[in-house]
């Protein structure tokens, strides 16, 4: 199977069986592809589970754990295939449509990612993901085309798009290849908006296709407005900052998401009794300056 592989198919998992059994269940397995699941340092022994449940899935069990960005790597260092879908757990396929995607990479030598139209798995269904804007220059602030819209197919055409969704993307094994694995020094969050500007700068394309939908759950991993996301998210906007712009940008950027961004949030965080989420902006800013001479 390793020299007829044309599709590595990998997910992280982490904490979160059902919802890895409710993606593989999804997929319709052939010989011609493998699937990948990453366990994470579950705090259970999920890795075995999967194993027993799965005969066709490899697993992978990590002692630590290694984020999103080193999971999904440990997965590639492992991936036959020649195209590579990294999936989250969280999302599952009614209709298994990879072809599409497969042939709108190869369609251009200068196209490395293709990104499926995402839903979101709950109510009608309404778009999360069909597309990017671009970042702003100053407030790293950008859209998903179609948030929040119902699907009456008004982004049924494909386009190119800045930077892929880390949700679920596409990627010739050639162009990791040239370009180098995610960045890990993230571990969660706006890791595959650096990638994305890694494969841009190498002169690569990105593409939303909306030729395959994929639906996901979001965040069901770690919450809305934990602590854990609030920390990384704002440790991470200040890292995007330092290894992608350029010149003044650079230092208004950061004087935006420090002078303003985070005392908004932490006013915002206080007033709603949320000192452990206070605690995790401060931390994130504290990280990010302990770092900045050492973290490319």
């Amino acid at each position: 199977m390793q020299n007829e592989c044309k599709l590595s198919i990998i997910t992280i998992n982490y904490n979160g069986l059902k919802d890895t059994c409710e993606l593989i269940e999804s997929i319709p397995f052939n010989s011609n592809m493998e699937v990948i699941v990453v366990d994470n340092a579950s705090k259970e022994d999920e890795a075995s589970t999967i194993s027993e449940k799965y005969p066709h899935v490899k697993v992978i069990r990590s002692n630590l754990n290694l984020g999103f960005a080193g999971g999904n790597n440990l997965g590639i260092k492992e991936a036959q295939g020649k195209y590579i879908l990294l999936i989250n757990n969280d999302t599952y396929i009614k209709e298994f449509k990879i072809d599409p995607l497969i042939e709108r990479l190869e369609s251009s030598d200068k196209i490395a990612i293709a990104c499926p139209k995402l839903r979101f798995a709950w109510g009608n269904n309404p778009i999360q993901f069909a597309g990017y804007t671009p970042l702003s220059p100053i407030t790293v602030r950008n859209q998903a085309i179609g948030f929040g819209e119902e699907d009456n197919g008004q982004y049924d055409t494909a386009h190119p798009t800045p930077y892929a969704h880390g949700a679920a993307m596409l990627i010739k094994r050639e162009a990791i290849s040239k370009v180098g694995l995610m960045p890990e020094c993230f571990f969660l969050y706006y890791e595959e908006l650096d990638w994305s500007m890694m494969f841009t700068r190498a002169g690569y394309e990105i593409w939303y296709d909306p030729a395959c939908t994929v639906y996901h759950k979001e965040s069901q991993a770690t919450g809305q407005n934990s602590p854990l996301r609030t920390y990384y998210i704002t440790r991470n906007r200040l890292l995007l900052v330092k290894r992608n712009y350029k010149g003044i940008n650079k230092y208004l950027s950061y004087i935006y998401l420090i002078g303003i961004v985070a005392p908004r949030d932490i006013i915002k965080y206080t007033l709603q009794g949320r000192l452990n989420l206070v605690k995790a902006v401060y931390r994130g800013i504290k990280t990010f300056n302990s770092q900045l001479s050492t973290v490319n």
